[in-house]
């Protein structure tokens, strides 16, 4: 009895201070995080500048708004035709390539390297050099006249046709990386009898990729496309510094519409109604991730 009191006591006195090295992640959470967003709830019921020190109060009045505004319903179509473009293709691009490094390729280091390298570059890196290249006297164009194929130079990001569609191909080229090194994870956890049994059952490379290979790779599949639908909801970046949302309205986000709103336009509650709306909206994508994740281990 007399050596467990000193130990139960050292025990409650290391409670408090182990409590304490969570401090600063609370207080980081609580205080900016979760501060923020009950303040920026709070000013979209607000029609306020940002700097006039008597705002007036507005209710639902901007989300009112937002229900008739057509430009934020042509902003979630083209966040919904570029996750659309961006998803598949980065699934399909990222798989294929999975499947042909996964086997006895010469050098597959450096190429692995190679497909990863945009997934870490500065975003405003690859904008700045993507709107070089997309310009009407740029690289992709040059080549096509090179190639005997000038008649498919375009303005690729100045006209509305191609705009939303250049912008997918640089995201395309940044994150396929990431879906190739997801996959490659992936298909290293699949049960090599099972491919063995299939080959000795007579079936294809083919059949085995489509009946064997891709079905076990369903919850890589979900957490591709769930993040990518998330992560083409907040897509600003590229869009920005490529076209700013131009030509016209045609490449026009969520995010910078919610950017000109607040801070160019100075319609700061309105900006905030925006913002909560697609805070809304990607806590219900979180949501549905949850509960697909959950039906998936069930199965």
């Amino acid at each position: 009895m007399t050596t467990s009191l000193p130990t139960a006591r050292r025990r409650s006195t290391r409670q408090p201070t182990a409590y304490l090295y969570l401090l600063p992640a609370l207080v980081v959470i609580v205080g900016i995080t979760y501060f923020g967003i009950g303040y920026n709830g709070w000013v979209s019921t607000l029609d306020w500048n940002g700097v006039d020190p008597s705002p007036t109060s507005v209710g639902i009045g901007n989300f009112a708004a937002i229900a008739v505004d057509p430009i934020f319903w042509g902003s979630l179509s083209h966040v919904a035709i570029f996750g659309v473009i961006t998803i598949t293709i980065q699934m399909v691009l990222g798989l294929a390539l999975a499947l042909v490094f996964s086997g006895p390729v010469a050098g597959r280091g450096v190429y692995k390297a190679l497909i990863f390298i945009p997934v870490v570059l500065a975003p405003a890196a690859i904008s700045t050099a993507f709107r070089q290249f997309l310009s009407p006297t740029g690289q992709v164009n040059q080549v096509l006249e090179t190639l005997g194929l000038g008649w498919m130079a375009q303005a690729w990001i100045a006209d509305p046709r191609f705009a939303l569609s250049a912008l997918a191909a640089v995201n395309i080229f940044q994150w396929t990386g990431f879906s190739f090194i997801l996959y490659q994870a992936a298909l290293s956890q699949i049960d090599p009898n099972n491919l063995e049994a299939a080959q000795l059952d007579g079936a294809g490379t083919w059949r085995t990729i489509r009946h064997i290979v891709i079905p076990q790779l369903r919850s890589t599949h979900l957490t591709l496309a769930l993040t990518g639908v998330i992560g083409s909801l907040k897509t600003f970046d590229i869009v920005y510094l490529i076209t700013g949302g131009g030509p016209g309205r045609a490449t026009e986000f969520l995010t910078t519409y919610i950017y000109k709103q607040s801070i160019t336009q100075f319609h700061v509650g309105y900006g905030a109604a925006l913002s909560i709306i697609m805070l809304v909206l990607a806590l219900l994508l979180t949501l549905v991730q949850l509960r697909l994740y959950r039906l998936d281990q069930e199965d």
